[in-house]
């Protein structure tokens, strides 16, 4: 004999609903695509080469914390910085440049003080220069004396 529970078995009726859509609730938009950093950069064209300039750290060694200002006027004085960007017609005449590129992408380089076109982005600044106000290369920009 079967034992009889106090929970029917019998199936509860299911509600079926034309669409999977909710009633009273808003679609949500279609996701933005997250857009890099360097894509926001200006793009250099022809013998153009864009440089962010070297921004010391908030820190010196004896413990002193710098304001604001101060890195920001440090960073804009700056005539060391990175290269981000090159031209399509960066280094091509090999007339004038007979040993191959004076730098590349990832390089850090040196350049006169007012050399090139200031950009203001977020952050801080990015500079715009030609081919041939490149100076030098380093490889550790820490290693260069920074004054403003």
């Amino acid at each position: 004999m079967k034992e009889q529970s106090s929970i029917s078995t019998a199936k509860s009726p299911k509600i079926i609903t034309p669409n999977k859509e909710l009633v009273g609730v808003k679609k949500s938009e279609p996701k933005k695509e997250i857009t890099n950093e360097k894509e926001k950069l200006p793009q250099p064209t022809g013998w153009r080469i864009l440089v962010l300039p070297f921004k010391m750290n908030e820190k010196t060694k004896g413990g002193i914390i710098m304001n604001e200002s101060t890195l920001e006027r440090q960073q804009i004085a700056s005539q060391c910085g990175n290269v981000l960007a090159m031209g399509s017609e960066c280094y091509k005449d090999k007339e004038r440049y007979p040993t191959g590129p004076w730098c590349k992408i990832g390089d850090w380089v040196i350049f006169a003080r007012y050399s090139g076109s200031r950009i203001n982005i977020e952050g801080g600044e990015v500079r715009l220069l030609n081919e041939d106000e490149i100076l030098a290369t380093v490889k550790d920009p820490e290693d260069l004396l920074h004054k403003y």
